[in-house]
């Protein structure tokens, strides 16, 4: 149901923009959802690294405040997220969500981001 791309090695400064694509998914339903990114670095917990809300809103951890961005097609059913200034610890295998209480919870497979030194 979601596709993501980007996966790939930089070095420490440079960027990668991920994308997840949802098929399968009813536009009305998607355009209703919150998409989300998170990403899991072994030996740590899944977090949640950034989130646009139905509305438009966007929250992000602090970790990659004024790094990362993500944003959405909603005509396409897509869901980016931009990464700048990347760092080591950024490392990590990044998921795509489409959620909406009771109608989605859709997961990508993971997509690995790896960042030099």
């Amino acid at each position: 149901q979601l596709q993501a791309s980007g996966r790939g090695l930089v070095q420490a400064g440079g960027s990668l923009r991920l994308s997840c694509a949802a098929s399968g998914i009813i536009f009305s339903t998607f355009s209703g959802s919150n998409l989300a990114w998170y990403r899991q670095a072994p030996g740590n917990e899944r977090e949640l690294v950034a989130i646009i809300y139905s509305g438009g809103t966007t929250n992000y951890t602090d970790s990659v405040k004024g790094r990362f961005t993500i944003s959405r097609d909603k005509g396409k059913r897509t869901v980016h997220l931009q990464m700048n200034s990347l760092k080591t610890e950024d490392t990590a295998l990044y998921y795509c969500r489409v959620h909406r209480d009771g109608l989605a919870n859709y997961w990508g497979q993971g997509t690995q981001v790896t960042v030099s030194s």
